[in-house]
């Protein structure tokens, strides 16, 4: 009972954020870090690309390319050595990627318009890749 209402909260709080309303102008980049050797890469070409990443513990890496309009990252990591990986190529596409534990490894990649993917891990050693291609593909993974 407590792990569904922290996936729920979890998922609620990831679509919450990855939705939220873009201002004109420009790409948006925010990075919060606690612990050591915690890493974020981003490349951002296009208008109104947002990446949120937020990560607590050691040796986490987060990844993020993003290429068209509109597109939302937002990357939680608490733990050890966990890595996320987007690519995003298209207009609005949303990912959202929360890993607590170690050693955890989430690959997506969403070409298309208008693509949902969630992503939770938990534990130790999982591995997840979703690969979406064309509009309006919704995936959800948990991972325990």
């Amino acid at each position: 009972m407590t792990f569904l209402k922290f996936t729920t909260t979890a998922c609620a709080m990831v679509l919450t954020l990855a939705t939220l309303p873009a201002s004109a102008g420009s790409n948006r980049v925010l990075i919060d870090q606690w612990g050591r050797d915690n890493s974020g890469a981003i490349a951002q070409t296009g208008h109104h690309q947002r990446v949120s990443i937020t990560q607590r513990g050691r040796g986490n890496l987060s990844l993020n390319t993003q290429d068209g309009a509109r597109n939302r990252v937002v990357v939680g990591q608490s733990g050890r050595d966990n890595v996320a990986d987007t690519l995003q190529n298209g207009r609005r596409n949303i990912v959202g990627v929360a890993q607590m534990g170690r050693q955890n490894d989430a690959t997506v990649t969403q070409s298309g318009n208008r693509n949902a993917v969630g992503v939770i891990q938990t534990g130790r050693g999982n591995t997840a890749n979703a690969t979406q291609a064309g509009s309006g593909n919704v995936v959800l993974i948990i991972q325990e």
